[in-house]
């Protein structure tokens, strides 16, 4: 199994940046794709930022040309730069690792908060 330790969220002005971090720990040879999501109140989790273990990206559309993810394979960690933040970006956000070979399993942090003020 694989654990993750996230670090990184605060409370900025709007305009501001901050970068988060996950760590993981375990069984991190079956790591596969590394990322991001996160839930505002009263809404679904939504997927921020994924990037596969090749190096491949995608970003949600409302965080295009503000974010930018990114590993360290032999760190076993995922760093999210979130810069130009606004309000909407407020929400917890989630570390996500997804790991197998033949059979997959997705693995969570506990969340970060991440406030925006206007």
């Amino acid at each position: 199994q694989v654990l993750l330790v996230e670090s990184g969220g605060g409370l900025v002005q709007s305009g501001g940046s901050l970068r988060l971090s996950c760590a993981a720990s375990g069984s991190t040879s079956s790591i596969n794709a590394m990322g991001w999501y996160r839930q505002a109140p009263g809404k679904q989790r939504e997927s921020v930022a994924v990037i596969a273990t090749g190096g491949s990206t995608n970003y949600a559309d409302s965080v295009k040309g503000r974010f930018t993810i990114s590993r360290d394979n032999a760190k076993n960690t995922v760093y999210l730069v979130m810069n130009n933040l606004k309000p909407e970006d407020t929400a917890v956000y989630y570390c996500y690792v997804n790991t197998g070979w033949r059979i997959r399993f997705d693995y969570w942090g506990q969340g970060t908060q991440v406030t925006v003020s206007s």
